[in-house]
């Protein structure tokens, strides 16, 4: 698949989430919709500065015995460092000031999700796409599939589990030549809400993946987060993400010889297994 399939997949679920409630409408069952969007942002100036920008939106609809949720997402990260040298002599000199700005992090998704209910139990079909060129991945394209149970749903909170067939197509950023970038795999989710408070709600949800063709590779991503509400439509998050694959995708680094010098050659390395991400966000719901 071509790079620009990403952002095209984007446009395409972004479009669907503007044109399915129309859609919907139509039918007998009303259908109940609401959006939540997290930002966060983060900057620090002076001798050295950065910049964070995170915003993540949930679109979910609810027209018994259909669920459909959209996601769309990015974490941008910035910093900038001044080199300064001095021309002249100690006593008269000119001060030289050079900015050097450097990406530091950068990752984007976007997930579609359809649930049908079947009593306490339901089937569901779900699509995504991922970037996170600082993990070695330049597209990452998941097909999924399967049941579940959601064996608690009430005021107090709601547990839900679900077991699904996936199809993943993976992209890197320095791929691999020869090897496979299309695998079938297993994916189990748990996801776990608890109202704590009249105002504040835990949710955790945890997502394993495992690679049936090549039985080594395990993906797990886990977000567990606090909302505090601090009006009817504002609320405060603070969520933890872990990310993990037992297979990183490999990062190319560049080969320097005895003395430091670059010597034009860049080597590939497995990137780290664990990412984590702690945002603090306000939430705005619509």
């Amino acid at each position: 698949m071509p790079r620009t399939a990403g952002p095209s997949l984007v446009a395409a679920l972004a479009a669907l989430a503007l044109t399915l409630p129309e859609a919907l409408e139509a039918q007998a069952s009303p259908w109940a919709w609401e959006n939540a969007t997290e930002v966060s942002f983060v900057s620090t100036g002076g001798n050295a500065s950065s910049s964070t920008l995170g915003l993540k939106s949930s679109l979910t609809g609810i027209g018994d015995p259909h669920g459909f949720k959209l996601e769309l997402g990015g974490i941008r990260a910035e910093s900038e460092r001044t080199i300064r040298t001095a021309t002249g002599d100690q006593n008269s000199f000119t001060i030289n000031e050079t900015t050097i700005s450097e990406l530091t992090a950068e990752s984007y998704l976007a997930r579609a999700r359809y649930d049908r209910a079947l009593g306490a139990g339901f089937v569901f079909t779900g699509s995504g796409w991922e970037r996170n060129t600082f993990a070695g991945i330049q597209n990452r394209f998941s097909f999924v599939g399967g049941f579940g149970r959601t064996w608690f749903e009430g005021e107090s909170g709601r547990f839900k589990t679900d077991l699904g067939a996936t199809y993943t197509i993976q992209k890197d950023v320095d791929p691999v030549p020869g090897a496979d970038d299309a695998f079938g795999g297993l994916r189990v989710t748990v996801e776990a809400v608890r109202q704590v408070s009249a105002s504040a709600e835990l949710a955790s949800t945890l997502i394993a993946d495992e690679n049936l063709e090549e039985r080594g590779d395990f993906r797990a991503d886990w977000v567990s987060s606090l909302s505090v509400a601090i009006s009817e439509g504002l609320a405060l998050k603070t969520s933890v993400q872990i990310l993990f694959d037992s297979e990183p995708a490999a990062i190319g680094v560049p080969l320097v010889d005895g003395t430091g010098a670059p010597t034009g050659i860049d080597v590939r390395t497995p990137g780290e297994k664990v990412d984590s991400v702690l945002t603090l966000a306000l939430v705005i719901k619509l």
